[in-house]
């Protein structure tokens, strides 16, 4: 069985693994709570959609610090 997208290619594009975890299951809460309706009528978990968001670069994983104030 071939995972997608496959996780190397997720760790390349964030950094490591920690912060993929990390960053996974924070996405993954907030769409839970953003739109329950479609994650009840959905084929897909939660936590596959937002690696499929971390995939295409919808979300990515920033370093603390590196937002500027307004």
């Amino acid at each position: 069985m071939m995972i997608e997208p496959p996780i190397e290619e997720l760790k390349k594009k964030v950094g490591n693994e920690y912060i993929l975890t990390n960053l996974v299951a924070k996405r993954a809460k907030e769409l839970e709570k953003e739109i329950p309706e479609v994650i009840e009528n959905s084929p897909e978990k939660s936590i596959s959609l937002a690696c499929r968001e971390v995939y295409s670069n919808k979300i990515i994983a920033s370093k603390i610090g590196d937002e500027t104030e307004k």
